[in-house]
């Protein structure tokens, strides 16, 4: 594997993070491998580690190429803090992404993009408001509605409201006893899909609270539901069938 980071400001706050599987003879059929994008959660204040690396592993063990992005983040306080600087870091890491699909041993048109709260509004952004659109969005516990600026670090659009037949196929998880991240913002977003006639999967846990990212001891504090897991197997699952 090749890890490496490339930046996209002088002050190195903004970065994509690449890990590339190393080719083999005896894996001919991935020359061309399938990518995904990881956004981490943090409210727009941070980047979450929990749902940065760990994710990328989960999805480099099944063949993926994998890309971190940690993007720009900041304080309600700080007035020049807009969604639009977040948003066009993302941007960025998709063009970068497919700009070097060629030299990373990447399918371009099997990109998909993975984000948790609000990596999940980013995420969703991607899918609706973004030309540069990903392949398949996975979207884990999802901030959707601009309600959530509340919770936020930054005003956010409502992404459901900007769904169109050309958003991605989306894969969809949350936990029914999210304290933090109401269920209604994935059902709003997937009842758009659904409106507009685009693919969707999606799974609603009985317990997870909010932020279980693989719901597993290494990444979780205290008390997790071991169910919750099962969502990393099901996306991958639900990918295979998407980029055949």
């Amino acid at each position: 594997m090749r890890i490496f980071t490339e930046y996209f400001n002088e002050d190195k706050s903004v970065s994509i993070t690449a890990y590339l599987l190393d080719s083999s003879c005896e894996m001919p059929n991935m020359n061309s491998r399938p990518a995904v994008l990881v956004i981490p959660g943090g409210g727009y204040g941070m980047c979450s580690d929990r749902e940065a690396e760990p994710i990328a592993m989960l999805y480099a063990l099944e063949g993926y190429h994998t890309f971190v992005l940690r993007y720009t983040v900041g304080r309600r306080e700080e007035c020049n803090y807009k969604f639009e600087q977040p948003f066009n870091d993302a941007e960025k890491a998709m063009k970068y992404i497919r700009d070097n699909a060629e030299e990373f041993g990447v399918d371009p048109n099997k990109i998909a993009a993975i984000g948790f709260s609000a990596g999940g509004h980013l995420c969703s952004a991607l899918g609706t408001i973004s030309k540069n659109k990903p392949n398949a969005l996975i979207l884990a516990y999802p901030c959707i509605l601009a309600e959530i600026g509340d919770v936020l670090q930054c005003e956010v659009p409502s992404t459901n409201e900007y769904v169109t037949a050309d958003t991605p196929p989306s894969f969809i998880f949350h936990a029914n006893d999210d304290g933090l991240v109401p269920i209604k913002h994935s059902l709003e977003f997937a009842s758009a899909l659904a409106a507009n006639g685009v693919e969707f999967e999606m799974h609603v846990f009985r317990n997870g609270g909010h932020g279980f990212s693989l719901a597993t001891p290494v990444v979780c504090n205290g008390k997790f539901d071991p169910d919750a897991s099962k969502w990393g197997e099901m996306s991958i699952k639900w990918l295979r069938k998407i980029f055949a």
